[in-house]
């Protein structure tokens, strides 16, 4: 077989790192409203983060079907902006150091870029990965935004409520890196946001903030979110402005709070989901939401 480690290139320069948490989001497959990509871009945008690993994105990636943008000027080409798959080391709020990996979901190699991973979080002493991104559900955006937690440490994901019990849908190469960390031996969670299904396709930090709390009730790390949360309070002014512009979408926001708040007094009071006027969608129909939303990426 060959060597895992060929697929990634650590730095000259480690910073020192105590057995510390990975998080992971990979662009390009499922993130509705954005809520992996923002919460990562946020934690790497604001904590002078230093690359430890690089992985090799040529042996990875497609370019045909992603074509990196390149700029001409006049008479030549001045920029060049290659895809980059890397992890780097962070701190959280109180100075404690953990990684963050992002980059291009990859086309092909999805076993070798596992098994590369899990190798480097071997050589680092990763204590616990982490995966996040969004997903689109029937929920309104008045509401919290809920989370979907999953993994092998049932002891670091909380009580929540499930959404779903048992549903086949396109596989990613996050959900395998997970599921090959676990048969590793390694610890691994992941948090999914739940993201209103008519903002899928729109920003909504209001996701993000919810997946970056979940990291930290898990973890104990400490995020600085204000950046994130001025922007959700924009963001929900302007969707609350247009649903107002329209009675036929006011009424749906209406009956999508009705059902939500129905399954949460069914869930508090103990009662079975699917009792009446509370019916959780079923595995064939997350299925279908799911491949309308992968269908809704490629148009």
């Amino acid at each position: 077989m060959a060597d895992q480690t060929e697929l990634y290139t650590l730095a000259e320069e480690i910073p020192e790192l105590e057995r510390p948490v990975l998080l992971y989001f990979l662009d390009g497959f499922m993130d509705a409203g954005g809520a992996g990509r923002l919460a990562t871009e946020h934690l790497v945008s604001s904590m002078s983060p230093r690359t430890v690993a690089t992985f090799d994105v040529d042996s990875l990636i497609d370019y045909r079907s992603r074509r990196p943008p390149m700029t001409f000027d006049t008479t030549h080409w001045v920029d060049y902006q290659a895809p980059e798959l890397t992890v780097q080391a962070c701190e959280d709020a109180v100075g404690v150091p953990f990684l963050v990996l992002t980059g291009p979901e990859p086309d092909r190699s999805w076993e070798r870029f596992s098994a590369a991973v899990v190798s480097l979080t071997e050589r680092l002493d990763v204590s616990l990965s982490v995966g996040l991104h969004g997903i689109p559900m029937a929920v309104p955006h008045t509401r919290e935004t809920e989370l979907t937690p999953h993994g092998n440490r049932p002891d670091l994901l909380g009580e929540s409520t499930s959404w779903i019990s048992r549903v086949e849908v396109p596989g990613s190469a996050s959900a395998l890196l997970e599921y090959r960390l676990d048969a590793a031996g390694h610890d691994a969670i992941g948090f999914t946001a739940h993201v209103p299904h008519y903002l899928a396709q729109a920003e909504y930090p209001s996701a993000a903030i919810a997946l970056l709390n979940g990291i930290t009730a898990a973890t104990g790390l400490a995020f600085r979110t204000s950046a994130l949360e001025e922007a959700a309070v924009l963001a929900k002014k302007q969707i609350d402005e247009q649903v107002a512009a329209s009675d036929e979408v006011a009424e749906a926001v209406r009956g999508l709070e009705a059902r939500y708040d129905a399954v949460a007094a069914a869930a508090s009071s103990s009662l079975p989901l699917a009792a009446p006027g509370a019916r959780m969608p079923d595995g064939d129909e997350i299925a279908a939401e799911f491949e309308r939303f992968l269908a809704e990426q490629e148009e």
